[in-house]
């Protein structure tokens, strides 16, 4: 069991055209796909999408919560950043963080485990990242 939130993935994001509204500010829904795009970095790294096919087994994300601080624009180059906060036999628990500079923009948490795909059941979380 993780002991203390762990920093495992950090990128740079663009704001794209699509993102955002008519006044230039970056969409509420878009926030939850950069938290995908972060969660996906750290999970990547320990296994690939066609080792986890391999597994039957995928990522599945059971619960997410946003808190929305101050607008981005498509001015503005948002950083990044990813915790695991908890991971237990068969769930996970990341927090996240939207921000330029010392400000924070948007910050969160995600709430998943891991889904056999025959089996169609939730399955314990693999070893890649219960040892983290």
């Amino acid at each position: 069991m993780l002991s203390e939130r762990k920093l495992v993935a950090e990128t740079e994001i663009e704001v794209n055209g699509y993102d955002i509204d008519a006044m230039g500010i970056v969409s509420n829904i878009v926030y939850v796909r950069w938290f995908e795009d972060l969660r996906t970095i750290f999970v990547n790294k320990h296994l690939t999408p066609s080792e986890m096919l391999k597994q039957n087994i995928s990522p599945i994300l059971m619960h997410t919560e946003i808190d929305y601080k101050i607008p981005l624009t498509i001015h503005d180059k948002p950083v990044g950043k990813c915790w695991l906060t908890k991971i237990s036999r068969l769930k996970w628990v990341f927090e996240f963080e939207i921000s330029t500079g010392n400000q924070i923009h948007c910050q969160g948490m995600q709430y998943g485990g891991f889904y056999n795909i025959v089996e169609q059941k939730v399955v314990p979380v693999p070893d890649a990242f219960r040892v983290l």
